[in-house]
């Protein structure tokens, strides 16, 4: 599903990573974990296509997506790819529905199919009965929730977490991460997460230790 080549990544004289090499397989569930400042977020943002690398090949699916124009990368990152942050960037002016509903706007997918897909994935999130609620009438974990639906509305072949529960109580953490699981179970969707949290890591299949900019057995 991923796979990750010689990555490295410079801010003038700083060299935030060191050659990473990853490999991600489709239906995995990835955790990357280091001390802050290891370069966990900045591989995170270039394997999604948020950033560019500055050496290196990134392909997703059988495709070089950091050789893309940035209107290609864009499209791909629209319809092949789902983010989930630690802060949801919901937008407060809009319902859950509409929020999910966003991104399968923008693709340019038809409005009834993705309201209706939309309120699918939300019912099976578990608010069901909360769609037109604004962000600010609902929970920490149930706008995290419709944030994960938001990231899962274009069936995306892989979903990025970055500390996806870092901003969730501890119960709310825990239903999140089995959401994940849940959510592989159906779907056979691939996760790769950056987390520092022990208990999420544990869950997943595979754990990835980063330190000074590389990948450490």
């Amino acid at each position: 599903m991923l796979t990750a080549t010689n990555i490295h990544k410079y801010y003038d004289q700083l060299w935030v990573l060191k050659g990473v090499d990853l490999t991600i397989k489709q239906g995995e569930i990835a955790s990357i974990v280091g001390p802050s400042g290891s370069g966990k977020s900045t591989l995170l943002h270039i394997l999604g296509t948020l950033d560019q690398p500055s050496k290196g090949e990134v392909m997703i699916n059988g495709q070089k997506i950091n050789f893309f124009a940035d209107k290609q990368v864009a499209a791909f990152r629209n319809h092949h790819i789902g983010f989930v942050f630690q802060f949801h960037h919901l937008l407060p002016e809009f319902t859950a529905v509409e929020n999910v509903c966003i991104p399968g706007w923008m693709a340019g997918r038809k409005k009834k199919e993705v309201a209706e897909r939309a309120v699918q994935l939300l019912e099976m999130l578990g608010l069901g009965s909360r769609l037109e609620n604004k962000p600010n009438a609902l929970s920490g974990g149930e706008q995290q929730r419709v944030a994960v639906a938001r990231a899962l509305i274009n069936n995306p072949k892989i979903v990025f977490a970055d500390e996806p529960t870092g901003n969730l109580d501890s119960a709310n953490a825990r239903e999140l991460h089995q959401l994940f699981f849940d959510l592989r179970k159906q779907f056979n969707q691939t996760f790769l997460i950056v987390t520092h949290n022990e208990e999420l890591a544990q869950m997943s299949d595979r754990i990835l230790h980063m330190r000074d900019g590389k990948m450490v057995i």
